[in-house]
């Protein structure tokens, strides 16, 4: 019988009941700063013995932290550490450059895209791109498709993208994804496509890689205090979020948050990643380490549409430069 879990459970839980399936497998996970979801997702699934955790980030310091914490608790567990800057189409290309050149890693078993950023300020990436758009999806778009051969090397390679259930405030805005160069910027609205553009990615690859035993997945992970939301106020700017859910329709506006510990927060990263039940739902939409369902959870049709999966693939491979043909 499948196991069944809940908002409650834990990280921790979910790798001892699936230690088996992250034993002797490489993962490269991103965005691991201490204290954020990435950082202990790796800590709790080095307890599995994993052959090498690759702990990619912006901040190396950081990464290091990281990684001193894993290796000094973990001491049979290799561990590299990946200068990867997604605020930069150029930086990703090199980090993806790098990863290929490691002839002592054969292949990558899990990528977890767990980096991002969340209702900034309007502000541009190296490229140009809107800062929301292009860290949280355009980077990972061309980081992942750009290392695809080490994770079709790996015999049950799985892809995880950490969205979230804000993808509830707007879909891809194809035809101005840019927000008319911040004339009509709303952090939230940036925010709400750039987790649906997570959403879509995961089912493109799906869609696109599945017949070659490729798995992919996205997730909402909850609501936890992580660094992610540092610099923003929780009295007015939470407020401001409501009022947009209110304005929608949406439940969200009307109720409080519920906030998970960072352990119950990378659950579902945990589950994403090592869940043999998964294999029968490529493509799928998570939380709280399950399925999520779209006649009771927040799943708008904007983030789970084949139609607008493929349209943001092919606009994202125009805005990156490259195209990725599977």
């Amino acid at each position: 019988m499948p196991i069944e879990y809940t908002a409650e459970s834990t990280a921790s839980q979910i790798v001892d009941d699936y230690a088996h399936e992250a034993k002797g497998k490489t993962f490269l996970v991103t965005g691991v700063s201490p204290g954020g979801l990435g950082a202990v997702f790796a800590e709790k699934v080095a307890k599995a013995e994993p052959t090498l955790l690759i702990l990619a980030g912006r901040n190396s310091s950081k990464v290091q932290q990281t990684t001193n914490s894993i290796t000094s608790s973990y001491k049979s567990v290799g561990v590299r550490v990946l200068s990867l800057d997604l605020s930069s189409l150029a930086k990703a290309r090199k980090a993806a450059e790098e990863v290929n050149g490691w002839s002592d890693v054969p292949n990558i078993d899990v990528l977890v895209n767990n980096a991002g950023v969340m209702a900034t300020a309007y502000g541009k990436t190296d490229e140009g791109f809107e800062t929301q758009f292009g860290t949280n999806h355009l980077a990972p778009f061309l980081f992942t498709n750009l290392i695809m051969g080490k994770l079709l090397a790996s015999s049950a390679p799985r892809v995880v993208n950490v969205a979230s259930d804000g993808h509830r405030l707007g879909p891809v805005r194809f035809d101005d994804y840019g927000f008319q160069k911040g004339e009509n910027y709303n952090r939230w609205y940036s925010y709400g496509q750039s987790k649906t553009a997570n959403m879509l990615f995961a089912l493109s690859l799906a869609e696109k890689l599945g017949g070659k035993d490729l798995l992919a997945f996205s997730l909402h992970p909850g609501v936890i205090h992580t660094n992610l939301g540092d610099h923003l106020n929780f009295d007015s700017d939470f407020e401001e979020l409501h009022a947009m859910d209110r304005a929608f329709g949406n439940p969200e506006g009307w109720k409080g948050f519920t906030f998970k510990t960072l352990d119950q927060g990378a659950a579902t990263h945990a589950y994403a990643a090592l869940s043999p039940e998964l294999t029968e739902h490529n493509g799928a939409y998570l939380l709280d380490s399950r399925l999520a369902d779209p006649w009771k959870d927040t799943v708008k049709p904007w983030g789970t549409s084949s139609i607008e999966a493929e349209r943001l693939w092919q606009l994202s491979e125009k805005l990156v430069g490259q195209t990725f043909s599977y």
